[in-house]
């Protein structure tokens, strides 16, 4: 399995996501798409909001259930196999729960049409986002590119591989249709002509709990992944280690604080901090307030620290599926 870990983000390297209609992740939104007319199918006024929420509540936890299972038997028919050839169908089974090269060329691709035009960069960025991207000028857009690139890290990467290692292959499915199921329902709100505030509550504080320990380990590696590269090249060029103090670290849980979600700031807090920049959602919060303007070469520096932090999060990730596995060869 530890192998299995590292070969997926080589798969994920070289080809990217499957095609839609054999995407796992898809299967799910298709899933909970259909399962929102039942959801919101004619209920008693005078009940309304208890029947919406456990309507919302029960079909979550049946479709997560049906995931689970089949991730199970996916799992355990593939342990049958020999190890070289269980190794590989288990990464080919695991990578479409990770989707860090879609990410880092979807928030690349925001720089590179921002630098075309303004409304070339609001378009693209409609893609990562859902907020109205129209209204936002070009430093908003890169600030939203930015925040997108750390908050999915979590999402994307480092979540599933957290749950992967705990939890196998289950684990992992079961972190990603919460994902998509918050992602689709978890809104207070009107979106799609409905109101979600009660239909999607279980979807939301779901995906809530499954990425409390993952977000903040997500924060954790990019600031491993700094002081990797500080080690690598900032010595040399006789820059300071960025948020090497703990009262700097003390300051990354008040600005992550500032955030609706309570997992979200976390990876967005610090790479603002780490780059030194201001982020911000109008009208919402503002993270590290004190921080200059972001810039086209933040990009490039962020999806640089983004990327040594998944290799770290795949070593870790693989370093823990190994150790059992060691402790028993000790103990023996």
């Amino acid at each position: 399995m530890a192998l299995a870990v590292l070969l997926a983000l080589v798969i994920d390297q070289l080809w990217g996501e499957p095609a839609a209609r054999w995407h796992p992740v898809v299967w799910m939104g298709r899933s909970l798409q259909r399962m929102q007319t039942w959801v919101f199918r004619q209920r008693q006024p005078t009940a309304a909001t208890r029947q919406i929420f456990w309507r919302g509540a029960i079909a979550w936890c049946v479709l997560a259930l049906c995931c689970v299972v089949l991730a199970w038997a996916i799992e355990r028919g593939l342990q049958a196999l020999p190890w070289p050839l269980y190794t590989v169908l288990l990464a080919l089974a695991l990578k479409p729960m990770l989707a860090w090269r879609m990410l880092r060329h979807e928030v690349q691709r925001v720089e590179l049409a921002l630098q075309q035009s303004l409304a070339q960069g609001q378009q693209q960025l409609a893609c990562l986002v859902s907020r109205d991207t129209t209204v936002l000028d070009a430093t908003q857009v890169r600030e939203s590119a930015l925040e997108s690139l750390a908050e999915n890290l979590n999402d994307s990467v480092i979540a599933p591989l957290f749950w992967f290692a705990l939890l196998g292959l289950p684990g992992a499915v079961l972190y990603r249709f919460a994902n998509t199921a918050d992602a689709m329902w978890g809104y207070m709100g009107l979106r799609g002509g409905r109101d979600w505030t009660w239909a999607g509550k279980w979807a939301a504080r779901s995906d809530d709990v499954l990425s409390y320990i993952p977000a903040r380990l997500t924060a954790l590696l990019l600031l491993v992944s700094a002081w990797l590269w500080h080690a690598a090249v900032g010595k040399r060029a006789g820059h300071a280690m960025p948020m090497a103090s703990l009262r700097a670290l003390g300051e990354l849980r008040l600005q992550a604080g500032q955030t609706p979600s309570p997992n979200g700031g976390w990876p967005m807090a610090c790479m603002a901090m780490l780059l030194d920049i201001r982020l911000s959602k109008p009208g919402v919060y503002v993270l590290h307030a004190s921080g200059r303007k972001a810039v086209a070469d933040d990009m490039a520096q962020a999806v640089r620290l983004a990327s040594t932090a998944v290799l770290c999060g795949a070593l870790l990730a693989s370093v823990s599926l190994l150790l059992p596995s060691f402790a028993i060869q000790c103990c023996a």
